[in-house]
Formats: structure tokens, sequence, C-alpha cells
């Protein structure tokens, strides 16, 4: 049975795991049911009804479209469970106990094909407990696929085969999985934990419990134990504050119960007396309003708003909430930019703990080897995929220097794990015969193996040489394309981005190279362009400086369109602002099933200045024929900065063609990119289109005038949208006026010069820059 014939898909369980797990099949466009346990009364599949809400949060969307929605069917596992009597694969995410999973399993044995694959959702415990007193024609089609919460958006798929597993049953999970479902599957030993959280979470007690006796802020702690250390931004306490202090707190004493009495996870697991008495008040994090931060409403006479809120951080000492500043550390800032030994080589109060969280969490995931496995690389890929970290743990000692990191170790009297001992002065990684290689714990350096298709920009461009590079972005040369990468912070674009990309194209021309792709490994394709350098030029007055750079913008995307070779752009996450106007120039887009796209320009109190309006005008008069209808359309999404959270949903808003694609897994889209280059059409040249001119203009004024005097708008959105307006429209000129691609870059650029020069756009800006979030005024 190939993935293909996966049609027909059942979950039992329709809590927050099993609900998610459910999305992402139905967002795979197969049928799926989600089963619960009956409920009293009418509404007998209230449990299951609650799990395709939480699928519905707008704030949390576990579903790509209103279509993925209706691949899901609801129902309960006393009148439904018939319905698993011929599904492909059925999946268990119920509560955490051995005898409720074996008695369901019973059950589902008696009922289901017996070629259907059955897995269960958990990490607590072990494969032949769960599967004990059963016939072994169960056992053999019997696995662990260990998701991450949110499941749509998490990459990492934990897959755990047990003693009687088939081979072929752990294949056709493994393809699903990675090609429907879009998961980098991580290949696990039946160990206690598995991979992601058995060193996620370590890495995470040990930055709370050292924060705590070092006496260190929440803030502080945050700092530094985050982007600095290539870890999310969020930090440890902003961490536990989002997934729950009391769901953490169930999470540690879980693995407390499944380690070894040895494990070093147990000296850093103890409970924490103020944290048991937050739980106990209610204060459990986000869900609930407050936990180690929280936001208050108040009132700032500097912002036109009914109300906004002001950040409060717990004082650890004296249990009550103080203001919140936003902390800038130098330190953490140095390392941000230049690599995590600077946190390590400072003697500070904040370089110590730095040493500590990272070095008990290295030598940790070192201690492993070989107990979970003789392979590094599934190490490493659990903590990039399950828990963002930039680089994995051994990628982190290559980086550090093993020399380095061991002798440092020796010198404070520490015990040094084997495998470290066995890899002093040696790299984890290497490039052998222009392949990467990694170390195993025989010292041997095999090339990593992907499944076909699979192609990390991450990991090849460590075999290439770069054509051209600064602090910006680069471009190589793979299979006789130029590959570009932005590789800033954020991935944010400014001048030196823009030239990368300039002389990939003309250099892809000169050379006869095949053509141009975009593309990166990073969490983001872009957010846009860098705030901090328009700010820099308005701060300067240097006015036509900013003209120059957003001439330049619009004239090196204008190249993407013209250029006589098939450019693609291949994004994922966030491709917003500037970063979705070079995605827009693109011939092809194939782009991630999560990616984000959107021109947000407006909610920082200026207009898409790269192409963006004129882009996004000229696609909605492709798509409705109608000026009118296609300047209403246009003036709707840049006026309200809305995004399409997925490529779905980006193509009914017009901002993906329909010849756009996208793929479930974002490690194929490079490879796909690539097979597809040959294949692209080049869009012509834009013609001058007649705009709609003063009458549909001054409607568009009077609408937000309006929506200002109603409430729904304040009042430099109408200044905002004024000028949205007078690019769409033409303004005051004469309807059917014939405007040009440059015309309207033009426009942009003007109205663009125009808004920052007023004080309410620059505080929109130094707001994000400041608190990173913009205010509304």
């Amino acid at each position: 049975m190939s993935t293909s014939t996966f049609k027909k898909v059942a979950v039992i369980g329709a809590g927050t795991m099993g609900a998610g797990i459910a999305g992402q099949v139905a967002n795979a466009g197969i049928e799926v049911w989600l089963l619960d346990l009956a409920s009293e009364g009418e509404q007998v599949n209230a449990l299951a009804e609650r799990g395709m809400q939480r699928l519905q949060d707008p704030d949390a969307p576990g579903l790509m479209s209103d279509a993925a929605a209706e691949n899901i069917h609801l129902g309960n596992i006393r009148d439904d469970f018939d319905q698993l009597a011929d599904c492909d694969w059925i999946a268990e995410a119920v509560v955490e106990r051995l005898d409720i999973k074996q008695d369901l399993y019973r059950r589902i044995n008696d009922v289901c094909r017996d070629d259907a694959i059955i897995t269960s959702n958990t990490s607590t415990i072990p494969i032949s407990l769960l599967t004990q007193g059963m016939p072994e024609s169960f056992c053999e089609r019997f696995a662990i696929t260990h998701f991450f919460n949110p499941v749509r958006f998490m990459r990492l798929l934990e897959l755990v085969r047990g003693e009687h597993t088939r081979d072929e049953i752990m294949q056709q999970l493994d393809a699903f999985c990675d090609q429907q479902l879009g998961k980098g599957v991580v290949h696990c030993a039946d160990t206690p934990g598995f991979l992601g959280n058995r060193v996620g979470v370590f890495a995470i007690q040990c930055a709370l419990h050292t924060g705590f006796e070092m006496g260190l802020s929440p803030a502080e702690a945050d700092a530094l134990f985050g982007r600095p250390m290539g870890i999310p931004k969020t930090g440890v306490f902003g961490l536990y504050d989002l997934i729950g202090i009391d769901l953490m707190s169930d999470v540690v004493k879980s693995l407390v119960n499944i380690l070894p009495a040895g494990d070093d996870f147990h000296n850093v697991a103890a409970e924490i007396p103020l944290m048991t008495r937050m739980i106990a008040n209610g204060q459990t994090g986000n869900k609930n309003g407050q936990g180690f931060f929280r936001d208050v409403p108040t009132d700032n006479p500097d912002v036109t708003s009914n109300e906004v809120f002001t950040r409060e951080v717990l004082d650890l000492k004296t249990n009550t909430y103080q203001p919140y500043q936003r902390l800038e550390l130098p330190l953490a800032q140095k390392a941000e930019a230049q690599g995590i030994q600077v946190l390590l080589d400072d003697d500070s109060h904040y370089g110590r703990y730095a040493w500590q969280v990272l070095s008990r969490t290295l030598c940790y995931a070192a201690s492993l080897i070989p107990e979970v496995g003789d392979d590094i690389v599934p190490v490493d890929d659990a903590m990039k995929l399950g828990y963002n970290w930039v680089q994995g743990p051994f990628e982190l000692l290559d980086q550090i220097g093993t020399e380095r990191f061991v002798s440092r170790l020796e010198a404070e009297g520490r015990e040094v794990p084997a495998l470290l001992q066995q890899a002093r002065g040696d790299q984890f990684y290497t490039v052998l015969d222009k392949k990467l290689c990694a170390r195993r714990a025989d010292g041997s350096y095999p090339a990593i193996e992907r499944a076909e298709g699979v192609l990390r920009f991450s990991e090849l461009r460590r075999t290439l040489q770069a054509q051209n590079s600064n602090a910006m972005a680069s471009w190589f040369i793979v299979d006789d394309a130029a590959i570009v990468e932005f590789h800033s912070k954020a991935n944010a674009l400014d001048g030196d981005s823009m030239i990368i990309l300039q002389d990939a194209i003309q250099q892809a021309e000169a050379r006869g190279l095949r053509g141009v792709i975009i593309h990166n490994d990073a969490q983001h394709f872009s957010c846009g362009v860098n705030l901090g350098a328009v700010q820099t030029y308005y701060q300067a007055e240097d006015y036509q400086g900013l003209d120059d750079f957003l001439n330049h913008f619009q004239q090196v995307v204008l190249a993407m369109r013209n250029s006589p070779l098939p450019v693609i752009a291949a994004p994922s996450g966030l491709s917003i602002g500037g970063g979705f106007e070079v995605v827009l120039h693109a011939d092809q887009v194939i782009g991630h099933a999560n990616s984000v796209t959107g021109l947000v320009e407006s909610l920082v109190g200026v207009v898409p200045g790269g192409g963006g309006c004129k882009e996004t005008l000229y696609r909605n008069l492709e798509k409705y024929g109608d000026i009118d209808t296609a300047s209403w359309k246009a003036f709707m999404n840049l006026g309200y900065g809305r995004t399409g959270t997925s490529p779905i949903i980006s193509k009914k808003l017009a901002m993906l063609r329909e010849q756009d694609g996208w793929l479930m897994n974002r490690d194929r889209l490079l490879n796909q990119a690539l097979k597809t280059l040959d294949q692209v059409q080049k869009a012509p040249p834009r013609e001058a289109i007649p705009l709609s001119g003063e009458p549909v203009y001054t409607a568009m004024c009077e609408w937000l005038v309006k929506a200002r005097d109603e409430g729904q708008l304040y009042p430099h959105d109408v200044v905002v949208g004024s000028e949205i307006a007078g690019i769409l429209t033409g303004g005051n000129c004469t309807a059917s006026t014939l405007h040009s691609e440059q015309d309207l870059f033009d426009a942009e650029r003007r109205a663009f010069l125009r808004l920052v020069k007023t004080p309410q756009t620059r505080a929109r800006i130094d707001s994000m820059l400041g608190s990173g979030s913009s205010i509304r005024n």
C-alpha cells in the first residue's frame, strides 16, 4: 500500500493533539473522522466539536482553508466506531493511561481491516507496553507517531517502531507524514522522551532553574536564552507562559517518571515553590492572562485608542507585577550579530548564565549517544524541527569547537561525556567528496542521506562556494541555476540585499544559466524591508537617499520580471512587506503550505513602495477584469494590511496566481523549484492600464472618513488610506488615464516619502522598532 492509498483516516481523541492531527490530515485533502467519548444530552459529539473549534480559532488556525474543514467528520467512539472498518490509518491520541489505550486497541483490532495501520501519539509509554497482550498481526502494523503542537506548524514527527513492526509499515508512515502531512520525520529508538522532548525540555528546565539560582529576572533570562543562542525569542519564561505553566509542569513530571534515576534531567526537574503557588493562584500563563508576564489595560494620551495594554513582568523575589520594559542587553545583541561564542567568552553574570545553560544542555545531548542511537543527525533535526532552534546541539558544538569546549569543562573539573572525549578536536559535521557528512559514535563520517526530493539549502550551501555575498544575502550556483539566499535578521531587506539579487540576475543572464531561484531555509522568507534603515533615513532627513533606495528596489524587482530567464520564488514562513514584493515579481511561486503572504505596510503608516501597490492592482485586474472592482479590492487588501495565512487563501486574495504552486513539506521546495525551472513561462511585460481616476478616488476618500467617524479607523489610517487610494486610482486624474508600470512605481515612492515626513508615521515606525508592536494613532 503506497501513500496514495491513504484515503480515509480516523483520529481517536479530540484534545489539542488529536484535533491538530485530524486538521493536518484534512489539510492534505484526506477524509478524516475525529472521534472522542460520547457526551450526555443532545450534543453527543460535544468533545469532537470542541476539537473542531480549536482548529478554527482565527488566532491559531489549524486548517488551511474552509475546504479542509469539509474533510473532517465528527463523531464518538460509541456511535461511530464502525467508521474505523475501512480506515487506512487509525491514530490514537487519548489520555496517557496504559489501561485506557490497551482497551481501545482491543476494540480497534476487532473492527479495523487487516492491513490498517494503527499508531499512538504517546511520548511517555514504551511501545512494548502499549502492544502487550495484542496479537502479533496487530503489533506488526503498530507504531508511534509523535507529533508536536501545534501540529499544523511544528515540523517534527518522531516515528518509533516496535519489535514486531514491519518495515513496509514504517516506510508507508514515513512517506505519508513527509510528503502529505509535510513533516520532517525523525526515526527514534523507543527510549524515554524520544529525542525532541528529551533534549528540549532539559534545555528549558536548565535555563529556568539556572535563572532562579543566579537571580536573573524573566526579562534578563529571556534576553539571553533566545535569539543570541539561536533559540526562538520567546525565551524560557515567555515559553512557559506560552505553553502554560501548569502544562509544562505536567510534562516535566511525566519525564521524571519515565527517565532512569541517574539521568541528569532529575537535577533540573525539582518543583519551584513560587511556580507551585502561581499554578494554585491561576497564574498559568497566556491562556489565563497572567503568568510570568501579563498585559493590563491602561490609558495612553499619546494614542487615539479606547484601550491599549501595558506589559508587566513578575518580580520573582516579591511575587508582584512590575512595569516591563523591553531589555536590550548589549551582550545579547552582540552575540546575535556575531555568534554564540561571544556569550561564552563573556565573564559577566550574563555570560556565566549562558555558559551554564549551554554547556549543560550540550553535554546532556552528547551523553545520549549511543543510548538513543549512533547518529547525531536525528538529535539535531529534532531540536531544529521540534523546537525551532537555528542549530542543533552538535552543530553548536562545531561552532564553539570541541577542543575548546572540552578544555573548559576539564578546567572546571566537570565530567566530559564519552562522545565529546572521542570527538575532541574533530568536527561533528564536515564536507567530504562534496557531500555533507556527520560523525557517528564509532568515529566514521557517512554522508547525510535524505529522502528522495528532500533538499535542505542550509545543508547544501555548506558544500558550495558563494558567487557573491555580503552580510545580508548571497548567491550560489546549483544545478546550473542561480540560488539567491537572504540571511539577515528576520531576512529583512535593504540595499545590500537587492545588490545581491541584482547581481545574481545579471550574472545568470551573462553566464547562460537556467534561471534564478530565491529561497532560504530560515524560519521566514523575509519579514520585509528593514524598518531600521528607513528610520535612519528620516532621522537624517535624507529623503533623496530614501527615494534612491526605493527606486533601486523597484528596478531590481522589475529586472526579475523582465529578465529573459525564469525566476522562481520558493518562500516559506512569512513573506510580508518588501519580502512579498520580491515574491510578487517572480514568474513562478512554489511556496510552503504554511506560507503567510501580504503587504502590511499600512500598519506602520507607509505604503508598499517596492511595486506592491502596482502588482496588487494588476493582479486584481487580471482576476476581476474590471478596473473599478480591481481598485477597490486592492484598496481594501492594502489598507487593512490583509495577509493570506495559506496559499489557498492567498490565491483567493489575488496574492498568488492559479499557476503558483505549494507543497506541504518545506524541505521539498528547492528540489521542486529546480525541477520546475525549465517549465516556467515568462510573463509578458506589463502594459499601461486605464486607472479609475477622480470618481473612485473621491469615493474611497469618503469611505475612509466615514469609517473613521464610525470608529473603525484611526485618524492616521485615513491619511495612509488616502495615499493608497491615490496610487491605485491616479487620484484626481480623469477616469481612464493610462498609467504605466513606471508611473505606478513613481506614485508609490512619492506617497511613501510624504508619509515618512509625518510625525504619526514616524511614531508608528518608532514604536514597532522599540517595542515590537505598532501603535494606532
